[in-house]
């Protein structure tokens, strides 16, 4: 129990330190592909099946922010369905850390990689680096501590990306990776005031993903996690934890009686309590959204149950590995002594008893 009591402070830890951390912008990332030794099956790629006529009818997909956390996996997932692929970043390409020097990463060959700055970039600038895309999908998030900065990052630079992207009038669907509601909420009462520009600017953002396709929601997917967990290691800037960590924290507040407390408790606390998204599912919600047919756009995925679901992942399963390697282990340490300690334990009391009668 003080195990578990650690872990679950831990991860509060984590979440609220998500909100309160300085200023970044998205930094590529690395798509870790799990090793077969791998227990937890949470980031597990699970790509789900579209008909070929949706893949052709939504043949080109620009991906905002391709080269962060988030946007390197929906590239990767949108190549791996035959999708035209083009990812627009400040940075303009994709770099993996050395940790994947073993990793095949052949489907970074078969992304348009293009740079710019969504603030300062001109239209035509902008409008080059974005295309004619039938779909477009935002990942392009900043967070910090200076409320013009985060509505700028978070809406205008938004807002310029989907506005270019129906110039063209071959966008079918506009999909945004948002923020949960319930940490909306948390803005007035919860958070400095710094943030009202980072809740303004994802409003923003929000209603440019659906002027985008002229005001028509069928069209618009918005995509609303609490916290995002991937990949082998933890960070601090921006908050990240791993996929096995993540996993079991993930299995363990979908529990009843966590989902129970998160219902009743207030701000962050409930924030806490809510069970985390890989980013696997998260990436395939986005997917989903733009390949899938008309019920897979037009909703606003909240939480984890709604963004696994559309994303075709399974439960995470980290809670249920770690107590199969600790009966595992428990199993392992209990033959061993069967086997090898007690065996010589009594060879030894025998030879201590036979000596004794010397």
């Amino acid at each position: 129990m003080k195990l578990l009591a650690s872990i679950l402070t831990a991860w509060a830890s984590v979440q609220v330190g998500m909100t309160m951390t300085v200023a970044f912008q998205p930094q590529p990332q690395p798509i870790r592909k799990r090793s077969s030794s791998s227990s937890s099956s949470s980031s597990q790629l699970h790509l789900k099946t579209y008909d070929a006529s949706a893949v052709s009818g939504c043949k080109q997909v620009t991906v905002i922010g391709g080269t962060g956390f988030v946007g390197s996996k929906v590239c990767e997932l949108l190549v791996a369905q035959g999708v035209d692929v083009t990812s627009v970043s400040k940075s303009g390409s994709y770099k993996s850390s050395v940790n994947d020097s073993s990793d095949d990463e052949s489907w970074t060959s078969k992304v348009t990689w293009n740079a710019a700055d969504l603030l300062t970039a001109d239209e035509s600038t902008i409008d080059a680096a974005i295309g004619s895309p039938n779909a477009i999908i935002s990942c392009l998030g900043v967070i910090g501590n200076d409320s013009t900065i985060l509505k700028q990052g978070n809406g205008d630079a938004n807002c310029a990306a989907f506005a270019s992207a129906a110039k063209s009038n071959k966008l079918n669907r506009a999909i945004y990776v948002s923020v949960s509601s319930e940490v909306v909420a948390c803005q007035d009462s919860w958070l400095p005031e710094f943030f009202k520009g980072y809740f303004d600017g994802k409003a923003m953002a929000e209603a440019c993903a659906l002027d985008a396709v002229d005001g028509d929601s069928t069209k618009v997917c918005l995509v609303k996690p609490s916290f995002i967990y991937g990949g082998d290691k933890f960070g601090l800037i921006p908050p990240r934890v791993t996929s096995d960590y993540g996993s079991f924290i993930e299995e363990l507040l979908s529990l009843g009686v966590f989902n129970f407390l998160a219902d009743i408790t207030p701000g962050l606390i409930k924030v806490a309590l809510r069970a985390p998204s890989s980013v696997e599912a998260v990436a395939g919600a986005c997917v989903d959204a733009a390949l899938g047919d008309s019920d897979s756009s037009g909703k606003t995925l909240e939480g984890c149950v709604e963004i696994n679901e559309a994303s075709g992942q399974p439960p995470a399963t980290g809670l249920t590995d770690a107590v199969e390697w600790v009966k595992e282990k428990t199993g392992e340490v209990v033959e061993f002594t069967k086997e090898e300690v007690i065996p010589k334990v009594l060879a030894k009391v025998e030879e201590i008893q036979k000596a004794s009668k010397k």
